[in-house]
C-alpha cells in the first residue's frame, strides 16, 4: 500500500491505519457490524440520489424539473470504469510507438466508446504498415521527395526517373467534406501505391494530429506549385479533363507534363469523370505528381473499377467499414480539440445510461428554427422509440422504480431545435419515468468554414456525436456522415423536407454506415455510354437521402 503523506505542522492529525479484524474484541466487532447494518440503507439511497440527482447550476434562469440540462457538480472520470488493458491500437489499425502525450486522442479514444464489432482485416493492417514504410522513405524532405520536387520544377515528367509517386490533397470546402475527401484520397493512395501529402490550409495542423510515424503528412510550405492551389478549378488548363479535351496528353507520349490536376469537385465535367475509368488510370499511373481538389466522398466509384476490385475486397471484407476504419486511422483530434471533447463528455454525457445524438442541418434559406423541422424530429425520435413520449395531462410525477437517464446531444447551427426539445422534457414527465437531459454544445448561427475556432468546435461535435449509442442525422449532411462513420453507427436519417412541410415518414434507418457520394458519374467506361451506376454491383447502391448519390453497402435487400 502506498505511504500516505501528512502535514506535520497541523496540531491535530487523524492518521488512518489499517487494522487486523481478527485482533478486535468481540464487542468491537459486534458494534461495527451493527453500525454497518444501520448505515447500509442510507448508503444505498445516497448512492442512487447522487447518481440521478439534478444539478443545482443552470445555464439559464428557468426552473428545472425532470431533465439534466447542465453538468453535474462532480466531474466524472470515465476512465475509472474502463479496463485500461483494452486494445488501444484498435485491432492493429494504429501503429504503436507514438508519444501518447503529444496526441492524447490517439490511444484514449477507445476509452470513451463502447466496444465495436468491426475489426480491420489483417490485410488492411498489413497494407497500412507497408504504407507507413513508404511514407517514411518518400515523405517530405527525404532524398526521394527532393528528387521528385526537382522533376516537378523542370516542367516535364520523365517516367522512371523517380522511385516515389505522390498524390496531393488540396484544402477545400467545409470540414465535413474535407474529412471525407481526405479519406477518399488516402484510399486511392493505398490502391495506387502513392504517398499522400496534405495541403494544411489554415487549420488542418491545429485540428488533427499527425497519423503517420516519423514523417509528416503535410506538404512543405515551399512546395513549388502551392500558390496555384486556390486558383485550380474546372476550367484550369492543368486539369486532367482539359488536357484530354485539348489532346495535350496521350498514352503514346514519351514525355508528359510534370503534374496533372484532378478536378473531382461537384462541378466536374464528363472528361474529368474519366478518372474513374481503368484506361485513364493506366495513363495517370505514369505521372509522378497528382494534385486533387474535391468535395466528394468518391469511394463508391472506386468499387466500380475492375482494376481495384480484388484489392478492395481484401482490404474491406465488410464493405461498409471503409470510412470507419480509415477515419479512425487518419483523424485523431489535436490535444486542444480532444480537451473540448472529453470535458464536455464527462460533464454532460458520462453518467447517462444511454446517449442519443441528433444532428440537425437545414439547407432551406433563412436561419430557422422551423416548426416543421421540430415536428419532424419529434415524429422520428418518438415514432422510432428512440425517446419516450411525454404525458401532457399529468401534473405530478410518479417516479419509476428504475428510471433510466438518457442524455440527448443535439448539434445545430441554431439554438431553437434544442430549446424546443429541452422544453418538452422539462415541462412534462415521460410516460416511462425515464429522465431526459438535452444538451447542445454550441450554436454558431452560420457555417464559418474559414474560421479555425469554428472548425475546432465542429470537429469536437462530430466526435461527440460519434460517441453516442443511437444517432439521428440530417439528409445531405457530411457532418452527420463523419459522425456515423467514426462511431460505427447506422443512423436514422431525417429526410430533406419539400415545400417546408414535415416529410412522412420523417426518417429512415440507414442501410449502411458509409457516407454518400453526392455527385457520382453515370458512365460505362467499356461501352462508353451512360449507365445507372447504382445497379452495376450489389454492394454499390443509391443513397437513402440523395436518390442519385451512391454509397457502399455490405448486404443489400430490395
Amino acid at each position: 500500500m502506498a505511504e500516505r503523506k501528512y502535514n506535520h505542522n497541523q496540531s491535530h492529525v487523524n492518521i488512518w491505519r489499517p487494522c487486523d479484524p481478527w485482533k478486535r474484541s468481540g464487542l468491537e466487532a459486534m458494534r461495527s457490524s451493527k453500525t454497518l447494518l444501520l448505515a447500509l440503507p442510507f448508503l444505498i439511497m445516497l448512492t442512487f440520489l447522487l447518481r440521478h440527482r439534478p444539478s443545482d447550476r443552470f445555464t439559464d434562469a428557468t426552473p428545472f424539473f425532470n431533465n439534466l440540462t447542465t453538468p453535474p457538480l462532480l466531474e466524472v472520470d470515465v476512465l475509472q470504469h474502463v479496463d485500461i488493458a483494452e486494445d488501444k491500437l484498435l485491432g492493429g489499425l494504429l501503429a504503436d510507438g507514438f508519444d501518447g502525450q503529444s496526441c492524447l486522442s490517439r490511444y484514449q479514444s477507445i476509452l470513451y466508446r463502447k466496444a465495436l464489432p468491426y475489426k480491420p482485416s489483417p490485410y488492411l493492417v498489413s497494407k497500412l504498415r507497408k504504407y507507413e514504410d513508404l511514407h517514411k522513405r518518400c515523405g517530405p524532405n527525404t532524398p526521394s521527395y527532393n528528387k521528385a520536387v526537382e522533376q516537378l520544377k523542370s516542367g516535364s515528367n520523365v517516367v522512371g526517373t523517380t522511385d516515389c509517386k505522390y498524390v496531393v490533397w488540396v484544402w477545400y470546402s467545409g470540414l465535413g467534406n474535407r474529412i471525407l475527401t481526405l479519406a477518399s484520397v488516402f484510399l486511392y493512395a493505398l490502391l495506387t501505391e502513392r504517398v499522400l501529402l496534405v495541403d494544411r490550409g489554415n487549420d488542418m495542423a491545429s485540428l488533427f494530429c499527425e497519423p503517420f510515424p516519423e514523417r509528416s503528412w503535410f506538404l512543405p510550405m515551399n512546395f513549388p506549385i502551392a500558390k496555384m492551389f486556390n486558383s485550380f478549378d474546372q476550367k484550369s488548363a492543368e486539369s486532367y479533363g482539359n488536357l484530354l479535351k485539348n489532346n495535350m496528353i496521350k498514352a503514346s507520349m514519351g514525355s508528359l507534363p510534370s503534374y496533372v490536376y484532378l478536378h473531382l469537385a461537384h462541378d466536374y465535367d464528363d472528361h474529368d469523370k474519366l478518372f474513374f475509368c481503368d484506361d485513364d488510370q493506366a495513363l495517370l499511373k505514369r505521372f509522378t505528381w497528382l494534385v486533387v481538389k474535391t468535395d466528394n466522398y468518391f469511394v463508391p466509384s472506386l468499387f466500380l473499377m475492375p482494376s481495384f476490385e480484388d484489392e478492395l475486397k481484401k482490404l474491406f471484407p465488410n464493405k461498409e467499414t471503409i470510412f470507419h476504419h480509415l477515419g479512425r486511422y487518419l483523424f485523431h483530434p489535436s490535444n486542444h480539440v480532444w480537451g473540448i471533447v472529453t470535458r464536455y463528455y464527462k460533464a454532460y454525457l458520462a453518467r447517462a445510461d444511454e446517449r442519443i445524438g441528433i444532428q440537425v442541418r437545414i439547407f432551406d434559406k433563412g436561419p430557422g428554427p422551423y416548426q416543421y423541422v421540430k415536428d419532424q424530429i419529434s415524429a422520428c425520435t418518438i415514432g422510432e422509440k428512440l425517446l419516450p413520449e411525454v404525458d401532457t395531462r399529468r401534473l405530478a410525477v410518479n417516479p419509476s422504480k428504475n428510471p433510466k437517464v438518457k442524455a440527448v446531444l443535439m448539434t445545430s447551427l441554431v439554438y431553437g431545435y434544442y430549446e424546443n426539445m429541452k422544453n418538452i422534457y422539462w415541462e412534462h414527465p415521460t410516460v416511462t419515468g425515464d429522465i431526459i437531459g438535452v444538451h447542445q454544445p454550441s450554436h454558431e448561427e452560420q457555417q464559418r468554414s474559414e474560421k479555425p475556432l469554428h472548425n475546432m468546435k465542429a470537429l469536437a461535435e462530430m466526435y461527440l456525436l460519434s460517441l453516442t449509442d443511437v444517432l439521428v442525422t440530417s439528409a445531405w449532411s457530411t457532418f452527420g456522415y463523419v459522425a456515423q462513420g467514426l462511431g460505427g453507427l447506422k443512423p436514422w436519417i431525417l429526410y430533406k423536407s419539400e415545400n417546408q412541410t414535415s416529410p412522412n415518414p420523417p426518417c429512415q434507418r440507414a442501410m449502411s454506415m458509409e457516407p454518400c457520394f453526392h455527385a457520382p458519374p453515370f458512365y460505362d467506361c467499356k461501352a462508353k455510354e451512360g449507365i445507372d451506376t447504382g445497379k452495376v454491383v450489389p454492394h454499390v447502391r443509391h443513397c437513402e437521402d440523395i436518390s442519385w448519390g451512391l454509397k457502399v453497402v455490405d448486404r443489400y435487400t430490395e
